[in-house]
């Protein structure tokens, strides 16, 4: 039997990614050796003091019960203090802290906490779909910023229409950005501030990438004045710490927006496993030159995928931040047929930019989640295809 589904899934965009899946299984069935640079998922193992806390939190009963939806208390005060060690902004773990299941569930959520049916929300393109989804859920509508490269893929704030911005209630912001690997100065949040406050919208500013640069560290919305009276940040251990299938990262902001948020995640999740959220704690207040060293892993990887694409003649965003090189794809070629013939023709798996949205065609994406000799082997074969 077959049954029809909700409204609400008729409207979310193709999945991309399940189709790259499906050619991925073609192309390894002739024998054709598969390198993903697809998927940001880092190949670097989660630090072994994390792992060591994880195994004896394990073995505590007291972790075996439900868990908080906000977080112990422990894991919040872990949180506060990272961000102030890190963006010297302080926050009160009761009141200005939630816990996430990753930074991705506090992003779905967030619209079905301030969006009603009709509400406009803010949401960048190309980006991380989850902006886009969240809001449909939520039965609002995404009014489309794009990100263009004669912008440095911020977004143009004046070409928002005020008759928008008047029925707005969320705007998305990520920086570092995934994919384009953008990052935004304080100049770009003030503007953000400034806008949100006059037409009273909340800021949610995905920060997942905070601690994956280069050059320069990002800051946080909440180096801006003015951001503690409409902003959200969501931070994710996933990246930095290598933990992306533990599923855990918070929330810090506004105590109003921090308490819509708990009133959904209360209703609809039973929080993160405790002996994981102690391990949270390890990671937040641990150790950190593993990040510096993981750090330096990546950097080392984009400078040779950067310099050896130029030297191929493609055109390169230089990323300041996170694990992913941003290109242009050659002679206008669109973004699918770049990617599958590559795809076909090497077992590269590489991500096309339409994959992100209507304004990410003519790029793809490249994820540096594999060590060094297999990047070279990556670049070597894409050297080999004719377009």
């Amino acid at each position: 039997m077959v049954f029809e589904k909700a409204e609400r899934l008729s409207k979310l965009p193709p999945y991309l990614f399940a189709e790259i899946d499906r050619k991925k299984k073609e192309v390894a069935k002739k024998g054709i050796d598969i390198i993903s640079l697809g998927i940001g998922d880092p190949d670097l193992p989660t630090p072994k003091h994390i792992i060591e806390r994880l195994k004896k939190a394990a073995e505590d009963p007291k972790n075996h019960k439900y868990p908080d939806y906000e977080g112990l208390f422990e894991f919040r005060k872990s949180a506060s203090d990272w961000m102030k060690k890190r963006f010297d902004v302080s926050f009160d773990p009761d009141s200005e802290v939630v816990s996430l299941i990753g930074s991705k569930e506090g992003i779905a959520h967030i619209p079905l906490a301030f969006v009603n049916p009709g509400d406009y929300v803010l949401v960048p393109d190309p980006a991380y779909p989850v902006y886009n989804i969240g809001t449909l859920f939520a039965g609002g509508i995404s009014h489309i910023m794009p990100l263009k490269r004669e912008n440095n893929f911020l977004p143009d704030l004046k070409a928002i229409p005020e008759n928008v911005l008047r029925k707005t209630k969320i705007m998305h912001i990520n920086y570092p950005n995934n994919p384009t690997s953008a990052v935004a100065d304080k100049s770009f949040f003030e503007e953000v501030i400034k806008l949100a406050k006059t037409y009273k919208f909340i800021v949610c500013h995905d920060m997942a990438y905070s601690e994956l640069f280069y050059e320069e560290a990002p800051m946080s919305i909440f180096n801006v004045e003015g951001a503690r009276e409409v902003a959200i940040e969501m931070h994710s251990l996933s990246k930095t710490y290598s933990m992306t299938g533990w599923r855990i990262g918070f929330a810090v902001g506004n105590p109003s927006i921090i308490e819509g948020l708990g009133k959904i995640k209360t209703n609809v999740d039973s929080g993160i496993f405790q002996a994981v959220q102690e391990a949270g704690i390890e990671a937040l207040s641990g150790d950190q030159s593993c990040v510096e060293e993981y750090r330096k892993i990546y950097k080392e990887r984009r400078d040779f995928v950067v310099a050896e694409l130029s030297k191929m003649g493609y055109e390169v965003f230089y990323p300041k931040a996170t694990f992913y090189v941003w290109v242009k794809t050659p002679d206008n070629i669109d973004s699918r047929t770049f990617c599958g013939k590559i795809l076909e023709e090497t077992g590269v798996v590489l991500t096309p930019g339409i994959g992100f949205g209507e304004y990410g065609e003519g790029y793809f994406r490249i994820a540096l989640t594999v060590n060094q000799n297999r990047l070279k082997e990556a670049i070597e074969r894409i050297k080999g295809v004719k377009f």
